[in-house]
């Protein structure tokens, strides 16, 4: 009997392990931002220009913004560089019940977060101490109704003929912009440069409560060798990077959100970083691209700026849809949501989403569930022999052990069966747990009533005090430990994963009072079932009974 406490204690323990390491943050301490100006000695031809595209344009009075509106995002480019520094996202409000859109890139000194690319070359545009100033025809442009796709040409010409157009393409129903390049040299000397795409981001904690959880934030890389490799802030600060990879993608993530430049997929780029205090720069650079007098050169890339949706990310590049982090039982997590994405096509709602797989759960676990139950209640009507033992034995634990384990062989009784079915769920429970925390589709996701975001907490706390009182009624249908102290522990955990569960995203509790609520009706059932069947006469007690 001790000994199955202990196991069902441990399996309390590591669910609360996992639960842990996922609050944790993997922020590391902020340094103080010292300038927003980066170098970069890989490669050294852009090491300059680097650091005069993440200051105030020089020629502030020549450069503007340009604002491009599609059904989907508000993008904000500077024409010094056609940089994008400013992207909101307009299907995604800043906040519940807010109007105003989260803006994922911006170019505030603050929180500074922007895209660059660029062709660098001594003949420009993009030179070594500035970037280019580009020209366009109009400040404004929008996606109609009856358009679907946008383009946005930025021009720069020198003197010499040598002239560049920077394309912008936006599609409807996509966080996709294309970005490329044509050279059109008609100077009279060969012109060659090197095309660059990079992310530049100030590295901001995130300001959570106490046991709130946290998601990856920081960087990662695809290759053909690793499809998703993080890289930490921790890491960028330590050593730069510097690796030639064909094709691949850069991403900086955030919880729900994501950037990612991802160039052509048939050359190899060397990708970079650099760290300066908390600002960090990732990106990719090609090789020496080169145009002779009166020829044309193209180049292009594309990015993805939006949600951590994996049905977008699919089609964006291979390896982007794992992003959304489900962690080592991903498989698991995978097929959970996709069976609470089909439900949620049915139901419309996400919380009896939640509901209908915590219940199918339920059921694909029911007959271990059951010989979990059955075991307790064996145990709980041995109650009175423990007891009878304990006093008879107690000062000799040898013994008293001895005497438990032959009760057990006599009535047929397993003191181990309540744990392993408990043990099995675990995963499933893990998995759900990333489901829930990694899903941007919950995002300010209602339920019922005063459940208006299933990824943030209760604010009432209802549902974690329901937890916490389905969680005692449990343990009140449960045997009684043999160990006074033990006894204590366990009735005090409830109390413990009530306080736990104060600041954990609704959705996640709403599973554990469904899970709590149907163990609860099955475990009285088959107590019940139990109790009105006729008594088990096991063979020992027959032949005890001839012998007499």
């Amino acid at each position: 009997m001790e000994s199955t406490r202990i196991f069902l204690f441990i399996a309390l323990v590591t669910v609360s392990y996992f639960l842990w390491n996922a609050w944790e943050a993997e922020h590391q301490i902020s340094q103080p931002l010292t300038s927003v100006l980066t170098t970069n000695p890989i490669p050294s031809e852009i090491k300059s220009h680097i650091a005069s595209s993440a200051k105030e344009p020089a020629t502030k009075a020549m450069a503007r913004f340009i604002n491009v509106q599609t059904d989907l995002l508000d993008v904000v480019i500077n024409t010094q560089g056609g940089d994008i520094v400013k992207t909101s996202l307009r299907k995604y409000p800043k906040a519940l019940k807010s109007s105003e859109p989260f803006d994922l890139l911006n170019s505030d000194p603050n929180s500074i977060y922007i895209a660059q690319s660029g062709l660098v070359s001594q003949a420009g545009p993009d030179k070594q101490q500035a970037a280019a100033i580009y020209q366009a025809d109009q400040a404004n442009y929008q996606l109609n109704d009856d358009q679907k796709e946008l383009t946005v040409n930025l021009k720069w010409r020198n003197n010499e003929g040598l002239e560049v157009v920077k394309t912008y393409t936006f599609k409807r129903d996509s966080y996709v912009i294309d970005v490329a390049y044509q050279v059109n040299n008609n100077s009279n000397q060969a012109w060659t440069g090197q095309f660059y795409t990079q992310l530049k981001r100030l590295n901001l904690p995130e300001h959570k409560q106490m046991f709130q959880f946290s998601t990856f934030t920081g960087a990662s890389i695809s290759s053909p060798e690793k499809l998703y490799e993080k890289i930490t802030y921790k890491k960028l600060s330590e050593k730069d990077l510097n690796r030639q990879i064909k094709g691949g993608w850069l991403a900086f993530q955030q919880h729900y959100f994501l950037s990612a430049w991802v160039p052509n997929s048939e050359q190899v780029y060397t990708y970079y970083s650099h760290a300066n205090g908390d600002i960090y720069t990732l990106g990719a650079i090609s090789s020496v691209l080169s145009a002779e007098p009166h020829e044309k050169l193209q180049t292009a890339a594309k990015i993805y700026i939006g949600p951590e949706v994996a049905d977008y990310l699919k089609t964006v590049a291979p390896g982007l849809d794992l992003t959304i982090d489900y962690g080592w039982l991903w498989i698991i997590s995978s097929f959970l949501f996709w069976l609470m994405k089909h439900i949620y096509n049915v139901v419309g709602n996400w919380g009896w989403a939640i509901v209908i797989v915590t219940l199918l759960i339920k059921l694909v676990f029911y007959k271990l569930s059951a010989t979990s139950y059955r075991s307790m209640a064996r145990m709980r009507e041995l109650q009175p022999k423990i007891e009878t033992l304990k006093e008879m034995y107690g000062d000799d634990r040898q013994k008293m052990s001895q005497e438990m384990m032959k009760l057990y062989r006599e009535q047929k009784v397993n003191p181990f069966g309540g744990c392993l079915p408990i043990l099995v769920q675990i995963p499933f429970f893990i998995a759900l747990y990333y489901v829930l925390i990694e899903s941007v589709e919950l995002r300010q996701a209602p339920f019922i009533l005063w459940i208006h975001d299933l990824a943030s907490a209760d604010p009432y706390y209802v549902l974690p005090i329901l937890m916490g009182a389905s969680m005692l009624l449990q343990q009140r249908l449960s045997p009684t430990p043999p160990d006074p102290i033990q006894a204590k522990v366990m009735m005090a955990l409830p109390i413990v994963f009530t306080f736990l569960f104060l600041n954990f995203p609704a959705g996640l509790v709403l599973y554990w009072v469904v899970n709590n609520s149907l163990s609860i009706l099955q475990q009285w059932y088959i107590t019940r079932r139990l109790k009105l069947a006729p008594p088990i006469v096991h063979k020992s007690t027959k032949s005890k009974t001839k012998r007499k």
